[in-house]
């Protein structure tokens, strides 16, 4: 790993008025951090308008009292591009291709949407009639075989054209060995295209594996218009509101890059939201002392978990957003599973209680949020429960009855399961407790680590109300809340650095590689990294490089990623590393089988300022004593009973405080929840740490 101070001065204070804004499915938060009155926070919560997202940033940029003209820089995580995948809401996209291979992209791995049974459907990104082929042949060696044909792909290109297509992908085959002909065909497109919605493979993933080479990039070209209409009309919005400077936009693998530039790699958006969450945990985590986390944000729509390991997120290269749609470019490892706040709980047609993957949304919402909802989700469940005060929900229309919900839970559920109104919803909170520990085994013991090496790192809106249980059903000895668990998505958009990722595909045996071609590849990617960082408009205050490898043994399907010392490693280091690496991921040594080098990767990282945290609570808002901060004693159930419940206000709480549980501590932005047996403590930054009981 490298690290050099740029020479540049920065010319964007992102050490002045910082706001960091996330987009959810049901809120956008932001948090405002004013270096220049001492770091002083600022945070604002508001419904997301999926209409046009970019209302609910300017409305929760209002919340705040703080003018857009005096704001150094925005840093925006997105879904943008998200949601337009999940949804199908895609751009009229065009691939042109080598002459035999235009199915590569429906014809996929040998998989089934569903592994037991012949069913599921799969649609592919482009649809058939708008792939077309061209004569060129490239061999896997790099030498060619059949020249481009370049008067058909010009005739290809016109036929796209013709057929209303806003996007176009070049996907030839073995173009990460020699890009000449894709090169040359982006030339020819750029003559005709109206547009520079023009994806060459090669350019945004230059690795073997012609199916998710064509799909990355057939992703990047559809939501491309999607994401740059977007950008231009945040641009304005916030223009409107006096803001004149560049604004920066999370990627998913936990970095930043100007809205200037996002476009051109939009397919590295996606994930945006969940990755700077994590990104904020792990900066929160290595603050606090907790360096391995498992991350569980829950939010209105969905749960994500990922892990941390030393404060490092594990960040993947082979992340499949849904079946048949990998999406191969560097993307913080997060498992999402469709239960959120809003996840709607109903009977099915056995006489079983099930919760989500259908959800309640922004609109109408949960019935207690008075918007028109009528369907019991989790949120609903917590209030009936008394775990969610109903006079400190967020954005209530019309406010609703706390027996009304739970009639509305004994008439949906309750009637069909023998069971009251409150039993049926702490059914609901039990199974959807199991839901999101399935997620945390997934990315810990799906993973091979101990569940008791790990702290579980609470946020979200909903995060804190579940963790404590989700904790001691995983054997978790400890929760981390952190000190504004509704915002850390946000947060983690004002503490994330500038970072560029690079791969390329060498795919050969370890003993037959070229040392010289090695150390030449991570140099380039080193290179075009800092030369792209220096484009940015906030300059970091040091710039750090990392080597990796993705590896496997000859014969073998899947990769390992392998840290390298430096851009110059020799092929017995090589063989050494991965060998160790091996080791510590299976417990088994195969000295007899050799290595071969698959992937070279580098990360190229601008580091920003640091950020205090200690300040996200106001210190001036803490009383001395524990009792000072209480609200008011209240039942609440826990296990099938009801135990009355002090309540405190997080603002307040003393920084030396001990509560036992069971507690409620409430705040803006989130309910954190401490059941009997649990032990709280503060941190210097505010964070609470929960020792979980037995």
């Amino acid at each position: 790993m490298n690290e050099k101070v740029p020479a540049q001065s920065d010319p964007m204070r992102s050490d002045g008025v910082v706001a960091g804004i996330d987009v959810g499915g049901t809120f956008t938060d932001l948090i405002l951090i004013d270096g220049r009155d001492g770091g002083k926070v600022r945070i604002a919560k508001t419904p997301t308008t999926l209409d046009n997202q970019a209302f609910g940033v300017v409305s929760a940029l209002g919340a705040t009292g703080f003018s857009a003209s005096s704001i150094d820089l925005i840093v925006h995580g997105t879904t943008t591009t998200t949601n337009a995948v999940l949804e199908r809401r895609l751009a009229r996209t065009g691939m042109i291709t080598t002459a035999g291979f235009r199915d590569v992209i429906e014809l996929g791995r040998r998989t089934r949407p569903h592994a037991y049974g012949m069913t599921g459907t799969f649609v592919p990104v482009i649809p058939r009639n708008l792939r077309l082929e061209v004569a060129e042949r490239m061999e896997a060696s790099g030498s060619v075989r059949v020249p481009l044909d370049e008067a058909a792909f010009r005739r290809a290109v016109q036929s796209l054209l013709a057929a209303g297509c806003e996007s176009l992908v070049i996907h030839f085959l073995h173009s990460y060995a020699n890009p000449v002909h894709e090169r040359r065909a982006a030339e020819i497109a750029a003559e005709l295209w109206p547009n520079d919605h023009i994806t060459a493979g090669h350019t945004l993933l230059s690795e073997a594996r012609e199916f998710e080479r064509g799909v990355t990039a057939s992703v990047n070209a559809a939501v491309q218009p999607i994401l740059e209409r977007y950008v231009a009309r945040l641009r304005n919005e916030l223009a409107a509101q006096g803001y004149e400077r560049d604004f920066l936009i999370m990627n998913g693998n936990g970095g930043m890059i100007s809205a200037r530039f996002v476009a051109r790699e939009a397919a590295k958006t996606v994930m945006s939201g969940p990755a700077s969450g994590v990104i904020a945990a792990a900066y929160t985590g290595r603050r606090s002392g907790h360096r391995n986390l498992v991350t569980y944000d829950m939010g209105g729509t969905s749960t994500d978990v990922a892990l941390i390991r030393d404060a490092q997120p594990a960040v993947s290269n082979e992340i499949e957003l849904e079946y048949a749609m990998p999406i191969h470019v560097p993307m913080v490892a997060v498992h999402t599973v469709g239960a959120g706040g809003g996840s709607i709980a109903r009977v099915d047609a056995a006489g079983l209680i099930r919760v989500g993957p259908e959800s309640a949304g922004a609109n109408p919402g949960p019935i207690c949020y008075g918007r028109g909802g009528t369907e019991p989700t989790i949120t609903d469940a917590n209030l009936v429960l008394g775990r969610l005060s109903p006079d400190k929900l967020l954005a209530v229309d019309n406010p609703v009855t706390v027996e009304r919900v739970a009639r509305v839970f004994e008439d949906r559920i309750g009637l069909f399961t023998n069971l009251s109104g409150v039993e049926a919803a702490g059914a609901v909170l039990r199974l959807a407790n199991m839901k999101m520990a399935g997620a945390i085994r997934m990315v810990s013991v799906g993973r091979g680590h101990d569940p008791r090496d790990f702290t579980l790192f609470a946020f979200g809106g909903a995060g804190p109300l579940h963790a404590s249980a989700l904790a001691r059903e995983l054997g978790l000895p400890r929760v981390l809340v952190p000190a504004r668990p509704g915002i850390t998505n946000a947060l983690g958009c004002v503490v994330a650095d500038l970072r560029h990722d690079f791969v390329n595909t060498l795919n050969l045996p370890v003993v037959t590689l070229d040392e010289e071609q090695v150390h030449s590849v991570l140099e380039r990617h080193r290179a075009e990294g800092e030369a792209l960082i220096a484009k940015e408009a906030v300059k970091p205050q040091a710039v750090r490089v990392s080597h990796s490898a993705d590896m496997q043994f000859v014969g073998q399907t899947h990769l390992i990623n392998v840290p390298l010392p430096s851009s110059r490693v020799d092929r017995a280091t090589l063989q050494s590393l991965f060998e160790k690496a091996y080791f510590a991921r299976f417990k088994v040594e195969l000295p007899e089988i050799r290595a071969n080098l698959v992937n070279l990767n580098t990360s190229v990282i601008g580091v920003r300022p640091e950020i205090d945290l200690s300040t996200l609570i106001d210190p001036a808002g803490r009383v001395t004593k524990l009792k000072e901060a209480r609200l008011e004693i209240r039942p609440v159930w826990y296990a099938g009973s009801w135990h009355d419940t002090p309540v405190y206000a997080r603002d307040r709480l003393p920084l030396d405080a001990v509560i036992k549980g069971p507690a409620i501590i409430e705040q803006m932005d989130a309910t954190t929840v401490l059941e009997p047996g649990d032990r709280a403590r503060s941190d210097a930054d505010g964070n609470l740490i929960v020792e979980v009981g037995s």
